[in-house]
């Protein structure tokens, strides 16, 4: 529930965090800037076209005391913003007064809002990585597993081959060329990453077309994709689920790795690994470190957990009874 709960509001974060107001009073008007158009600072009597400075703009109408008003997000700062005041150099601690909650990184960026929107990109990252590596292991895996002979045997040797495949010094070699954008990483990690998945579905779907039912719907002249998916695939279901938390532990750690060692996500995208790297180049700065390691373990920890409980109620000797 927990974690259902972190990926509700990571979906509906920009209400929570963010630099722009959730409504603004001006002149008996109301707007909405988060949701709508961009709004310059002379729409709300500013001396200024560019983006309204909203923290600024509701100091001012607070001290003019009027009708007018601002509502700002509780974290008033958005992930890419450089918070840099007079006299204070970053990084700075924590500090209530300016809802830097947990302080701000080397460049002034608010660290509560890198560590909120790096971990949406991290579930974004991992569930997408979920799903394409399912899909090539569950077919690959499939195919081998019910055709058997020699396109098994050849399909195999190819995936053995393919496996053994250095991933990370292809990672280096592509960040080395182009710079990897979310797509870009997911395709090379996917690319790397879906050959386990084929050695599960193999030997589940052997298990599977061994058994009567698949004979009798062969007699009945079900056709071979019939079989699989409405027959093999559903029986193969607790392979699948048992699976997928520890998948989507693997995917947030190895996002978090490649990013720390510089080969992920291209700054200034928030980034756990990037925050974990500034971290422990400044341990004078604690907060950094200290607040995305346990955001790491916590998140990591709810899964494996999660990982625990569908493991538990998909195994069948818990069931079992012996007469």
């Amino acid at each position: 529930m927990l974690l259902a709960f972190l990926l509700l509001l990571a979906a509906v974060g920009e209400l929570l965090v963010n630099s722009r107001a959730l409504v603004v009073k001006y002149q008996s008007r109301y707007y909405f800037p988060t949701f709508t158009r961009f709004h310059p600072g002379t729409d709300f009597g500013e001396p200024y076209s560019y983006g309204t400075n909203y923290r600024q703009l509701a100091e001012k109408f607070a001290r003019e005391h009027t009708d007018n008003w601002v509502l700002m997000p509780p974290v008033p700062y958005d992930p890419y913003e450089n918070d840099f005041r007079p006299g204070v150099y970053p990084p700075t601690p924590p500090s209530w007064q300016e809802r830097h909650f947990l302080g701000t990184d080397t460049t002034g960026r608010d660290v509560l809002a890198r560590l909120f929107y790096g971990f949406r990109t991290a579930m974004i990252f991992s569930l997408l990585y979920m799903a394409c590596v399912y899909l090539l292991g569950i077919v690959v895996g499939c195919a081998m597993g019910y055709f058997g002979g020699s396109f098994d045997l050849i399909t195999q040797r190819l995936v053995e081959i393919w496996s053994n495949i250095p991933f990370l010094y292809i990672v280096i070699i592509v960040a080395s060329v182009v710079t990897p954008n979310l797509a870009w990483l997911l395709a090379i990690v996917v690319l790397f990453s879906w050959t386990g998945m084929t050695y599960y579905m193999r030997t589940a779907t052997y298990k599977e077309k061994a058994r009567d039912y698949v004979a009798a719907a062969e007699v009945l002249g079900a056709s071979t994709a019939r079989i699989i998916v409405r027959h093999v695939l559903p029986n193969t279901l607790s392979t699948i689920v048992t699976f997928i938390p520890f998948t989507l532990a693997n995917a947030i750690t190895l996002l978090t790795a490649l990013d720390f060692l510089g080969f992920g996500l291209p700054p200034p995208t928030p980034s756990w690994g990037e925050l974990l790297h500034q971290g422990t180049a400044n341990l004078d700065a604690p907060w950094i470190v200290t607040s995305t390691f346990v955001a790491l373990v916590v998140i990591l920890s709810l899964v494996t957990f999660i990982g625990e409980a569908v493991r538990e109620a998909f195994d069948p000797k818990k069931f079992t009874i012996y007469e």
